[in-house]
């Protein structure tokens, strides 16, 4: 489709697009991202055949762009922040990439940005890792712990890259020593140690790249989450954020601005226990959760999430190499991709944008003028029949069986019960007359496995009331999408699984109602992710599909 052919009407005025790229094909359909002459502002539309020679375009965010583009030329002007940007640990994992993190956000004149940064690069593990080895190492051997010098020796480079002061981080470089010889000291790691072992990080990483850009001479200002209001429970290693956090966050940040104004640079993934005072974390991904908590508490634009992939992907690329951008979400499929272990967003995440009804974009720093995913409160699912398939691995599966259910009340509260006295998490569950099937969160705290001598715990509790057969090394599969359309999921889901001999062994449907999971075994996973992405992303054979994503062709994949 050349651009020369096409004109657009954006709000009254006619436009002719310098640029257009079609990204993939749904039967009569095309979705193309458009580029115009005014601003370069870019659409992603929808292109519909209407007869020979003839295309109807329907422009899908140009009301938001154009309006958008509006509002933050306004806000600018008026000197108030406009969008909140999150870069992740491998956005910021060298001097080299700080640069180019750098000049992305000075591109956006027009912007008054907050940014928000994790730790450098693998940083946490390290810290974690070099924590546990502290507990047995002794006090004389922490010096030589190799995560220790890996994290001395990273810090150190980027900052003498970058050409700033050691002073920006020499302090927590010896405070970090310290702590660690502590930590030798106690034979101890506990989760509130932790939590302000790991604050290293993002403490380092904020400081860093603030002083490079007022070495660059743009105003820059750090802070750290725990000090400019961020309000949480005192749940240490994973936190929640309070209602006391908003309004103490917007008051703090506007009136620094008024009285100097300067880009923030905020640590993510950390606050302050709102009775120990201690710092806390948000969990792993925390971060996510902090940029959308600015979002909503200073009424922003947009917020903006940059990852080192084009937006939310239809699988995992690790899996599946053709997987694809997805163009749009709405705030209730993504909080199902995360939860379900899609790694581009927190599961928390979702919640305050979407209460304070600010979009979410996903972007890629390494490929910044790739389109991305926009998240939103709600889009035209009319012919979305998927958006993702999403795979959980190494899943316990709990199949609990007694007569007791039957006609009775009660039941479901004292399983429950056991499993919220022993601290562990469900996922899935079905059920039926007189039988529960039920899959076990893996991660506990740090993404920790469920040990065996936990699950022993939870048969050995539930035994007491029932027949109990524990499955392990099984996996969630989540298809993402229209569930309204659940008849067509399945059967072109089934058909697909047949075909590659695979069999389901627990199916639920989620209440948010854009969710159906099914539960396979570990060693077939990976193939049934690729045969599903194949039929539902990739083929265009088979008639009388419903219009929109795939058809449920199916191809028997190899292991």
């Amino acid at each position: 489709m050349a651009a020369a052919s096409m004109m657009m009407q954006l709000h009254g005025s006619w436009f002719r697009p310098k640029n257009v790229v079609c990204s993939y094909r749904q039967q009569q359909s095309i979705v193309c991202t458009l580029s115009f002459p005014n601003g370069d502002v870019t659409a992603t539309a929808t292109a519909r055949s209407s007869g020979v020679g003839t295309m109807s375009i329907r422009c899908f965010r140009d009301q938001e762009t154009t309006e958008s583009a509006t509002t933050a030329s306004a806000a600018a002007a008026e000197g108030d922040f406009t969008v909140v940007m999150k870069f992740g640990g491998s956005s910021v994992a060298s001097a080299d990439r700080m640069r180019q993190v750098a000049d992305l956000i000075l591109g956006f004149p027009d912007e008054n940005p907050l940014v928000v940064l994790s730790a450098m690069g693998k940083t946490t593990n390290h810290l974690l890792n070099a924590g546990e080895k502290a507990v047995c190492c002794g006090v004389s051997k922490t010096s030589d712990i190799p995560e220790l010098t890996l994290i001395k020796d990273l810090h150190l480079s980027t900052v003498s890259d970058l050409g700033i002061p050691l002073s920006v981080i020499s302090s927590h470089l010896d405070e970090l020593d310290q702590l660690l010889k502590g930590i030798a000291m106690m034979k101890e790691l506990t989760p509130r140690t932790k939590d302000y072992l790991v604050s290293f990080g993002e403490c380092m990483s904020t400081r860093i790249f603030a002083a490079f850009l007022n070495s660059l001479g743009s105003n820059a200002r750090q802070y750290d989450a725990f000090d400019i209001g961020f309000i949480t429970t005192d749940d240490f290693t994973n936190a929640d954020i309070l209602e006391a956090t908003y309004p103490a966050l917007s008051k703090r940040l506007r009136d620094d601005w008024l009285a100097h104004p300067a880009i923030p640079i905020v640590t993510g993934f950390l606050g302050k226990g709102c009775k120990s005072c201690a710092i806390t974390t948000l969990g792993r991904g925390g971060s996510d959760l902090t940029a959308t908590t600015i979002g909503k508490a200073l009424g922003l634009r947009e917020i903006q999430v940059w990852k080192d992939v084009d937006g939310v992907l239809t699988c995992d690329p690790t899996i599946h190499p053709r997987a694809q951008p997805v163009p749009f979400l709405t705030f209730d499929e993504a909080a199902e991709l995360a939860y379900f272990g899609a790694q581009v967003l927190h599961p928390q995440s979702m919640r305050p944008a979407r209460e304070g009804d600010i979009p979410v974009r996903v972007k890629n720093s390494y490929n910044p003028k790739a389109p991305g995913t926009l998240i939103i409160r709600g889009r035209d699912m009319s012919e979305v029949l998927l958006t993702s398939i999403v795979l959980k691995r190494n899943v316990t599966m709990l199949d609990i069986v007694s007569t007791r259910m039957l006609g009775q009340y009660g039941f479901l509260a004292e399983v429950f019960s056991t499993f919220e006295d022993l601290g562990i998490s469900v996922d899935v569950v079905a059920t039926s007359e007189v039988s529960i099937s039920l899959t076990l969160d893996p991660s506990k705290l740090w993404s920790r496995e469920l040990i065996q001598q936990e699950l022993d715990r939870v048969v050995e509790e539930l035994e007491k009331i029932a027949v109990v057969n524990l499955l392990q090394h099984r996996s969630i599969i989540s298809l993402i999408g229209n569930v309204q359309y659940s008849s067509l999921i399945l059967e072109k889901a089934f058909h697909v699984l047949r075909t590659n001999n695979v069999n389901v062994q627990m199916i639920s449907q989620g209440a948010s109602k854009v969710n159906i999971s099914l539960i396979v075994n570990d060693d077939e996973a990976e193939k049934c992710v690729k045969a599903l992405h194949y039929a539902f992303f990739e083929s265009n054979d088979v008639p009388n599909s419903r219009p929109g994503v795939g058809n449920g062709a199916a191809i028997l994949v190899e292991n």
